[in-house]
């Protein structure tokens, strides 16, 4: 298992823990994987936030 799926799994096991009932739920675990796979992408190297921020551009 690499880091993006690590990420991923964190937290959608944070979302889980972190809420019980409803459409609430879905929406905390939703936010908490994609979060959970964007720090796993930048750790494994496959996301640049520089890029993705619009920063490290030369003027």
């Amino acid at each position: 298992m690499n880091s993006t799926q690590t990420g991923l799994l964190a937290g959608l096991i944070l979302g889980l823990a972190g809420a019980f009932g409803g459409f609430g739920i879905f929406l905390i675990v939703l936010v908490m994987g994609a979060l959970g796979l964007v720090i796993g992408s930048v750790i494994d190297g496959r996301l640049d936030l520089n890029a993705v921020l619009g920063r490290g551009r030369d003027r």
